[in-house]
């Protein structure tokens, strides 16, 4: 075939099962409880096809919608040209997962306020923002057991 267009052209990896990871979904990922409002993302299981999504929905991040036994509603972002067009699309529960995007957020936001609590108990001044990494201080390199090399470039010869 040429030129396929079928609704699954260009899937044969995205779509396939990791090595050693074939056979019966865990139940586990039945169990998962998802509400509205979590951040989910998508990624389709080769084994079950129903209920998947398409092959564009394929590793995006979305929050749910609605939540059905069986499925779940998820609005994921879409560009299209020069615009952004939320979509709202159903995918069964066995192709998505709990997103970790917002995890290191909700750390840093726990670890703040046990350092403000701290910081209020000793009347110590403290700042939440995050600090870039800042320029190494300046120092003197010994050179005592390794000696400085000069480097020059070897002249090129015509063989």
């Amino acid at each position: 075939m040429t030129n396929p267009k079928g609704y699954r052209r260009g899937t044969r990896y995205m779509f396939s099962r990791k090595f050693r990871h074939h056979g019966v979904t865990k139940l586990s990922r039945y169990m998962t409880v998802y509400n509205r409002g979590d951040i989910v993302d998508i990624k389709g299981d080769g084994a079950i096809q129903k209920g998947m999504p398409y092959k564009y929905y394929h590793g995006k991040t979305g929050r749910i919608f609605n939540v059905t036994p069986h499925a779940l509603g998820v609005v994921v972002n879409k560009q299209v040209g020069n615009r952004i067009i939320p979509k709202r699309i159903n995918v069964r529960i066995e192709h998505v997962k709990h997103s970790n995007c917002r995890q290191d957020f909700l750390n840093r936001v726990k670890k703040n306020e046990l350092i403000k609590k701290e910081a209020k108990s000793k009347d110590v001044k403290f700042t939440c923002k995050r600090v870039p990494a800042q320029p190494r201080k300046a120092h003197f390199v010994s050179t005592k057991f390794v000696k400085p090399e000069f480097l020059t470039p070897i002249p090129y010869e015509i063989i």
